[in-house]
Protein backbone atom coordinates (compact mmCIF):
# COMPACT_ATOMS: atom_id res chain seq x y z
CA UNK A 1 0.00 0.00 0.00
CA UNK A 2 3.07 2.13 0.91
CA UNK A 3 4.48 1.72 -2.04
CA UNK A 4 1.65 2.49 -4.56
CA UNK A 5 0.85 5.63 -2.50
CA UNK A 6 4.86 6.56 -3.33
CA UNK A 7 4.55 5.90 -7.06
CA UNK A 8 1.55 7.85 -7.53
CA UNK A 9 3.20 10.75 -5.50
CA UNK A 10 6.47 10.55 -7.62
CA UNK A 11 3.88 10.08 -10.80
CA UNK A 12 2.30 12.99 -10.05
CA UNK A 13 5.66 15.19 -9.53
CA UNK A 14 6.54 13.97 -13.08
CA UNK A 15 3.58 14.91 -14.60
CA UNK A 16 3.65 18.38 -12.46
CA UNK A 17 7.57 18.94 -13.93
CA UNK A 18 7.05 18.34 -17.56
CA UNK A 19 3.35 20.59 -17.44
CA UNK A 20 5.08 23.30 -15.42
CA UNK A 21 7.85 23.00 -17.78
CA UNK A 22 5.96 22.85 -20.75
CA UNK A 23 3.87 25.83 -19.89
CA UNK A 24 7.05 27.84 -18.97
CA UNK A 25 8.50 27.29 -22.80
CA UNK A 26 4.91 28.60 -23.66
CA UNK A 27 5.74 31.61 -21.97
CA UNK A 28 8.51 32.69 -23.42
CA UNK A 29 8.00 31.27 -26.75
CA UNK A 30 4.79 33.94 -26.70
CA UNK A 31 6.72 37.17 -24.82
CA UNK A 32 10.76 36.65 -26.53
CA UNK A 33 10.74 37.34 -29.97
CA UNK A 34 13.80 37.33 -31.77
CA UNK A 35 15.18 37.42 -35.22
CA UNK A 36 15.41 33.74 -35.67
CA UNK A 37 11.94 33.16 -34.91
CA UNK A 38 10.34 36.24 -37.13
CA UNK A 39 7.91 34.32 -39.80
CA UNK A 40 7.47 36.28 -42.59
CA UNK A 41 5.79 34.84 -45.49
CA UNK A 42 6.54 37.55 -47.99
CA UNK A 43 9.15 37.15 -50.57
CA UNK A 44 10.56 40.75 -49.61
CA UNK A 45 10.70 43.02 -46.51
CA UNK A 46 12.39 45.15 -44.50
CA UNK A 47 12.44 46.64 -40.70
CA UNK A 48 13.86 50.30 -40.41
CA UNK A 49 14.42 52.80 -38.06
CA UNK A 50 13.72 56.11 -40.05
CA UNK A 51 15.89 58.75 -38.08
CA UNK A 52 19.51 57.12 -38.52
CA UNK A 53 18.12 54.39 -41.46
CA UNK A 54 19.14 51.75 -39.04
CA UNK A 55 18.56 48.47 -41.02
CA UNK A 56 16.92 45.86 -38.21
CA UNK A 57 15.75 43.22 -40.12
CA UNK A 58 15.69 42.65 -44.09
CA UNK A 59 14.54 39.46 -46.12
CA UNK A 60 15.68 39.65 -49.62
CA UNK A 61 15.94 43.50 -48.91
CA UNK A 62 17.61 44.40 -52.49
CA UNK A 63 15.53 42.19 -54.62
CA UNK A 64 14.13 44.17 -57.74
CA UNK A 65 10.47 44.26 -58.15
CA UNK A 66 6.57 45.91 -58.59
CA UNK A 67 5.69 47.89 -55.43
CA UNK A 68 2.39 49.03 -56.92
CA UNK A 69 0.44 52.20 -55.34
CA UNK A 70 3.47 52.55 -53.09
CA UNK A 71 4.68 54.48 -56.02
CA UNK A 72 2.91 57.57 -54.64
CA UNK A 73 4.97 57.71 -51.32
CA UNK A 74 7.61 59.25 -53.83
CA UNK A 75 4.93 61.43 -56.10
CA UNK A 76 4.01 62.62 -52.53
CA UNK A 77 7.58 63.67 -51.48
CA UNK A 78 8.04 65.56 -54.62
CA UNK A 79 4.36 67.03 -53.86
CA UNK A 80 4.85 67.88 -50.41
CA UNK A 81 8.14 69.78 -51.48
CA UNK A 82 6.68 71.85 -53.91
CA UNK A 83 4.35 72.98 -51.50
CA UNK A 84 7.13 73.79 -48.93
CA UNK A 85 8.33 75.87 -52.06
CA UNK A 86 5.79 77.77 -52.51
CA UNK A 87 5.59 76.54 -55.92
CA UNK A 88 2.05 75.39 -55.00
CA UNK A 89 -0.51 75.44 -51.95
CA UNK A 90 -2.32 73.22 -50.59
CA UNK A 91 -5.83 75.36 -51.43
CA UNK A 92 -4.17 75.31 -55.01
CA UNK A 93 -7.89 74.24 -57.42
CA UNK A 94 -6.65 71.81 -59.88
CA UNK A 95 -8.60 71.07 -63.14
CA UNK A 96 -8.34 67.23 -63.96
CA UNK A 97 -7.34 66.63 -67.77
CA UNK A 98 -8.48 63.75 -69.79
CA UNK A 99 -5.37 61.74 -69.38
CA UNK A 100 -5.96 62.20 -65.17
CA UNK A 101 -9.35 61.23 -66.23
CA UNK A 102 -8.49 58.00 -68.03
CA UNK A 103 -6.82 56.48 -65.25
CA UNK A 104 -8.10 52.21 -64.08
CA UNK A 105 -7.96 50.92 -60.97
CA UNK A 106 -8.22 52.71 -57.86
CA UNK A 107 -9.95 56.16 -58.29
CA UNK A 108 -11.80 58.41 -57.50
CA UNK A 109 -14.09 58.82 -60.95
CA UNK A 110 -12.47 62.23 -61.41
CA UNK A 111 -13.77 63.61 -64.90
CA UNK A 112 -12.16 65.76 -67.70
CA UNK A 113 -12.37 69.33 -66.07
CA UNK A 114 -13.73 68.37 -62.68
CA UNK A 115 -11.67 70.77 -59.93
CA UNK A 116 -10.55 69.63 -56.63
CA UNK A 117 -7.94 71.46 -54.69
CA UNK A 118 -4.85 69.63 -53.82
CA UNK A 119 -5.71 68.88 -50.54
CA UNK A 120 -8.61 66.95 -51.44
CA UNK A 121 -6.57 65.70 -53.68
CA UNK A 122 -3.57 64.43 -51.32
CA UNK A 123 -6.41 62.93 -49.28
CA UNK A 124 -7.18 60.94 -52.30
CA UNK A 125 -4.14 59.61 -53.04
CA UNK A 126 -2.90 58.71 -49.62
CA UNK A 127 -6.29 57.50 -48.28
CA UNK A 128 -7.79 55.73 -50.86
CA UNK A 129 -5.20 55.36 -53.29
CA UNK A 130 -6.53 57.21 -55.88
CA UNK A 131 -4.78 56.84 -59.49
CA UNK A 132 -6.33 59.73 -61.10
CA UNK A 133 -5.58 62.35 -58.19
CA UNK A 134 -2.26 61.79 -58.27
CA UNK A 135 -1.69 62.39 -61.56
CA UNK A 136 -3.62 65.04 -61.43
CA UNK A 137 -1.44 66.26 -58.40
CA UNK A 138 1.67 65.12 -61.00
CA UNK A 139 0.37 67.64 -63.88
CA UNK A 140 -0.22 70.55 -61.11
CA UNK A 141 3.11 70.07 -60.27
CA UNK A 142 5.40 69.89 -63.50
CA UNK A 143 2.84 70.51 -65.77
CA UNK A 144 3.02 66.58 -67.14
CA UNK A 145 3.36 63.18 -66.13
CA UNK A 146 6.05 62.55 -68.00
CA UNK A 147 8.71 65.54 -66.68
CA UNK A 148 6.56 64.60 -62.84
CA UNK A 149 8.18 61.51 -63.34
CA UNK A 150 11.44 62.04 -64.50
CA UNK A 151 11.76 64.51 -61.21
CA UNK A 152 10.67 61.05 -59.08
CA UNK A 153 13.60 59.37 -60.86
CA UNK A 154 16.17 62.12 -60.28
CA UNK A 155 14.94 62.04 -56.45
CA UNK A 156 14.75 58.20 -56.65
CA UNK A 157 18.78 58.77 -57.37
CA UNK A 158 19.48 61.94 -54.85
CA UNK A 159 17.99 59.34 -52.22
CA UNK A 160 20.39 56.80 -52.97
CA UNK A 161 17.43 54.26 -54.50
CA UNK A 162 20.00 52.53 -56.72
CA UNK A 163 17.30 49.73 -57.42
CA UNK A 164 14.25 51.92 -58.76
CA UNK A 165 13.07 52.99 -62.09
CA UNK A 166 9.68 55.11 -62.06
CA UNK A 167 7.53 54.75 -64.90
CA UNK A 168 4.41 56.33 -63.71
CA UNK A 169 3.47 58.16 -60.84
CA UNK A 170 0.78 56.12 -59.85
CA UNK A 171 1.84 52.56 -59.86
CA UNK A 172 0.27 50.99 -62.47
CA UNK A 173 2.03 47.70 -63.49
CA UNK A 174 3.85 49.26 -66.38
CA UNK A 175 7.59 47.14 -67.91
CA UNK A 176 9.88 48.66 -66.04
CA UNK A 177 8.44 50.17 -63.00
CA UNK A 178 10.33 48.41 -60.45
CA UNK A 179 11.90 49.19 -56.85
CA UNK A 180 13.15 46.94 -53.80
CA UNK A 181 12.24 46.97 -50.08
CA UNK A 182 15.01 48.74 -49.34
CA UNK A 183 14.50 51.66 -51.49
CA UNK A 184 10.56 51.82 -50.48
CA UNK A 185 12.25 52.03 -46.91
CA UNK A 186 14.26 54.91 -48.19
CA UNK A 187 11.53 57.11 -49.64
CA UNK A 188 9.49 56.31 -46.70
CA UNK A 189 12.03 57.41 -44.76
CA UNK A 190 12.05 60.63 -46.64
CA UNK A 191 8.05 61.24 -46.82
CA UNK A 192 8.01 61.11 -43.25
CA UNK A 193 10.20 63.98 -42.46
CA UNK A 194 6.84 65.93 -43.68
CA UNK A 195 5.05 65.36 -40.66
CA UNK A 196 2.14 67.06 -42.50
CA UNK A 197 1.53 63.65 -44.39
CA UNK A 198 0.50 62.14 -41.10
CA UNK A 199 -2.33 63.95 -41.29
CA UNK A 200 -3.76 62.58 -44.25
CA UNK A 201 -2.32 58.57 -43.34
CA UNK A 202 -4.09 58.37 -39.85
CA UNK A 203 -7.63 59.24 -41.95
CA UNK A 204 -9.73 56.03 -41.75
CA UNK A 205 -12.44 57.28 -43.67
CA UNK A 206 -13.68 60.98 -45.08
CA UNK A 207 -15.45 62.13 -47.98
CA UNK A 208 -15.02 64.12 -51.10
CA UNK A 209 -17.55 65.95 -53.23
CA UNK A 210 -19.45 67.28 -50.01
CA UNK A 211 -19.99 64.00 -48.45
CA UNK A 212 -20.96 62.20 -52.05
CA UNK A 213 -17.70 60.13 -52.48
CA UNK A 214 -16.40 58.06 -49.41
CA UNK A 215 -12.75 57.32 -48.86
CA UNK A 216 -11.74 54.23 -46.54
CA UNK A 217 -8.39 53.97 -46.24
CA UNK A 218 -6.56 50.88 -47.90
CA UNK A 219 -4.36 50.44 -44.51
CA UNK A 220 -6.60 48.20 -42.70
CA UNK A 221 -3.68 48.20 -39.98
CA UNK A 222 -4.57 51.46 -38.49
CA UNK A 223 -7.63 49.72 -36.91
CA UNK A 224 -5.65 46.97 -35.65
CA UNK A 225 -1.91 47.95 -34.71
CA UNK A 226 -1.50 49.70 -31.85
CA UNK A 227 0.58 53.13 -32.89
CA UNK A 228 0.39 53.17 -36.37
CA UNK A 229 0.74 56.04 -38.35
CA UNK A 230 0.64 55.17 -42.03
CA UNK A 231 2.11 55.07 -45.04
CA UNK A 232 0.67 52.92 -47.87
CA UNK A 233 -0.38 50.04 -49.36
CA UNK A 234 -0.51 48.53 -53.02
CA UNK A 235 -2.02 46.07 -55.03
CA UNK A 236 -1.70 44.91 -58.49
CA UNK A 237 -1.43 41.54 -60.60
CA UNK A 238 2.30 41.95 -61.06
CA UNK A 239 3.31 43.45 -57.67
CA UNK A 240 1.29 41.46 -55.34
CA UNK A 241 0.13 42.89 -51.97
CA UNK A 242 2.84 45.30 -50.98
CA UNK A 243 2.71 47.36 -47.81
CA UNK A 244 5.30 50.04 -46.25
CA UNK A 245 3.81 50.89 -42.72
CA UNK A 246 4.72 53.20 -40.41
CA UNK A 247 4.17 53.03 -36.65
CA UNK A 248 5.27 54.85 -33.22
CA UNK A 249 5.47 54.06 -29.71
CA UNK A 250 7.15 56.10 -27.21
CA UNK A 251 10.16 58.09 -28.77
CA UNK A 252 10.73 55.15 -31.12
CA UNK A 253 9.13 55.31 -34.84
CA UNK A 254 9.62 52.30 -37.18
CA UNK A 255 9.43 51.26 -40.97
CA UNK A 256 8.25 47.97 -42.23
CA UNK A 257 7.58 47.48 -45.97
CA UNK A 258 6.42 44.19 -47.36
CA UNK A 259 6.83 43.64 -51.14
CA UNK A 260 4.65 40.60 -53.35
CA UNK A 261 2.74 38.97 -50.58
CA UNK A 262 0.26 37.07 -51.65
CA UNK A 263 -2.83 38.87 -50.17
CA UNK A 264 -3.89 41.81 -48.59
CA UNK A 265 -4.45 40.01 -44.75
CA UNK A 266 -0.69 38.39 -45.51
CA UNK A 267 0.93 41.67 -46.41
CA UNK A 268 -0.77 43.20 -42.87
CA UNK A 269 0.36 39.62 -40.83
CA UNK A 270 3.88 40.34 -41.73
CA UNK A 271 4.19 44.10 -41.46
CA UNK A 272 2.81 43.52 -37.28
CA UNK A 273 5.17 41.13 -37.04
CA UNK A 274 8.06 43.06 -38.33
CA UNK A 275 6.95 46.18 -36.16
CA UNK A 276 6.35 43.85 -33.01
CA UNK A 277 9.77 42.56 -33.20
CA UNK A 278 11.33 46.03 -33.63
CA UNK A 279 9.20 47.44 -30.45
CA UNK A 280 9.90 44.26 -28.29
CA UNK A 281 13.40 44.35 -28.65
CA UNK A 282 14.75 48.01 -29.51
CA UNK A 283 14.42 51.74 -27.97
CA UNK A 284 15.84 54.88 -28.79
CA UNK A 285 18.89 56.13 -26.17
CA UNK A 286 20.31 59.99 -25.85
CA UNK A 287 24.22 58.93 -24.75
CA UNK A 288 24.95 60.48 -21.76
CA UNK A 289 28.47 62.94 -21.59
CA UNK A 290 30.71 62.93 -18.88
CA UNK A 291 31.71 66.97 -19.15
CA UNK A 292 34.63 66.00 -17.39
CA UNK A 293 36.49 64.50 -20.48
CA UNK A 294 36.48 67.35 -22.43
CA UNK A 295 39.84 69.10 -21.61
CA UNK A 296 40.90 72.10 -23.93
CA UNK A 297 42.94 72.31 -27.13
CA UNK A 298 45.98 74.17 -26.58
CA UNK A 299 45.99 77.42 -29.14
CA UNK A 300 49.02 77.78 -31.40
CA UNK A 301 49.69 81.70 -32.52
CA UNK A 302 46.49 82.67 -30.44
CA UNK A 303 45.71 85.63 -27.86
CA UNK A 304 45.00 82.24 -25.70
CA UNK A 305 46.45 79.73 -25.03
CA UNK A 306 43.84 76.99 -24.97
CA UNK A 307 40.73 77.09 -26.54
CA UNK A 308 37.68 75.27 -24.71
CA UNK A 309 35.25 72.40 -26.02
CA UNK A 310 31.98 70.21 -26.23
CA UNK A 311 30.02 67.99 -28.09
CA UNK A 312 26.23 68.76 -28.90
CA UNK A 313 24.30 65.40 -28.43
CA UNK A 314 21.06 66.40 -29.60
CA UNK A 315 20.08 63.03 -31.60
CA UNK A 316 19.34 59.39 -29.80
CA UNK A 317 20.52 56.23 -31.22
CA UNK A 318 18.81 52.75 -31.89
CA UNK A 319 20.05 50.42 -29.61
CA UNK A 320 18.69 47.17 -28.70
CA UNK A 321 16.96 46.23 -25.32
CA UNK A 322 19.59 45.22 -22.40
CA UNK A 323 22.55 46.35 -24.03
CA UNK A 324 22.34 50.06 -22.89
CA UNK A 325 25.66 49.32 -20.12
CA UNK A 326 27.57 47.72 -23.31
CA UNK A 327 28.20 51.69 -24.95
CA UNK A 328 31.60 52.56 -24.89
CA UNK A 329 32.22 56.08 -25.72
CA UNK A 330 35.92 57.48 -26.95
CA UNK A 331 37.20 60.75 -27.99
CA UNK A 332 39.41 61.72 -30.58
CA UNK A 333 40.32 64.82 -30.13
CA UNK A 334 43.34 67.28 -32.23
CA UNK A 335 46.62 67.80 -29.87
CA UNK A 336 46.67 71.58 -30.81
CA UNK A 337 45.39 74.02 -33.36
CA UNK A 338 46.42 77.08 -35.26
CA UNK A 339 44.69 80.37 -34.50
CA UNK A 340 41.95 81.80 -35.69
CA UNK A 341 40.21 79.40 -33.83
CA UNK A 342 36.59 80.30 -34.72
CA UNK A 343 33.26 79.63 -32.46
CA UNK A 344 31.49 75.75 -33.61
CA UNK A 345 35.19 75.10 -35.50
CA UNK A 346 35.55 71.20 -35.45
CA UNK A 347 38.50 69.90 -33.57
CA UNK A 348 37.23 66.35 -33.22
CA UNK A 349 34.77 63.88 -32.64
CA UNK A 350 32.70 62.07 -29.99
CA UNK A 351 32.36 58.45 -30.55
CA UNK A 352 30.03 55.24 -28.90
CA UNK A 353 30.33 51.65 -29.71
CA UNK A 354 28.49 48.75 -29.13
CA UNK A 355 30.37 45.66 -29.26
CA UNK A 356 33.48 47.22 -31.40
CA UNK A 357 30.66 48.78 -33.95
CA UNK A 358 30.09 52.22 -34.46
CA UNK A 359 26.46 53.36 -33.50
CA UNK A 360 27.21 57.25 -33.24
CA UNK A 361 29.06 59.53 -33.98
CA UNK A 362 29.36 63.93 -32.89
CA UNK A 363 32.03 66.58 -33.74
CA UNK A 364 33.56 67.95 -30.91
CA UNK A 365 34.18 71.90 -31.38
CA UNK A 366 35.55 74.88 -30.06
CA UNK A 367 33.47 76.99 -27.82
CA UNK A 368 35.03 80.52 -27.95
CA UNK A 369 36.61 82.71 -30.12
CA UNK A 370 40.60 82.58 -30.48
CA UNK A 371 42.02 85.48 -32.44
CA UNK A 372 45.20 85.17 -33.67
CA UNK A 373 47.74 86.93 -31.99
CA UNK A 374 49.37 90.73 -33.72
CA UNK A 375 51.47 93.37 -32.00
CA UNK A 376 48.29 95.73 -31.04
CA UNK A 377 46.57 93.02 -29.32
CA UNK A 378 49.41 91.35 -27.67
CA UNK A 379 49.86 95.57 -26.40
CA UNK A 380 46.58 95.83 -24.73
CA UNK A 381 46.38 92.55 -23.57
CA UNK A 382 49.48 93.21 -21.75
CA UNK A 383 48.42 96.94 -20.94
CA UNK A 384 45.10 95.06 -19.05
CA UNK A 385 47.29 92.84 -16.85
CA UNK A 386 49.58 95.75 -16.06
CA UNK A 387 46.59 97.58 -14.66
CA UNK A 388 45.29 94.75 -13.08
CA UNK A 389 48.41 94.46 -10.82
Amino acid sequence: MFCKVIKKSIKFIISFVVIFSFALASTKKVFTINEESIEILAPSAILMEPKTGKVIYEKNSHEVRCCASITKVMTMILVMEAIDSGKISFNDVVSASEHAASMGGSDIWLKPGETMSVDELIKATMVASANDAAVALAEHVCGSEEIFVSEMNKKAKELSMNETVFKNCNGLDEEGHVTSAYDVALMSRELIKHKKIFEYTSIWMDYLRDGKTQLVNTNKLLKSYKGITGLKTGTTSKAGSCITATATRGNLSLNAVVLGGANGKERFKDAATLLDFGFANYSMLKPIIDENIFEPVKVVDGMKPSVNIEAKVDNEVLIQKGKERSIDNSLEVVSEVKAPVKIGQRLGRLIYKLNDEVIAEYDVVAVEEVENINFLSAFISLLNKFFQI
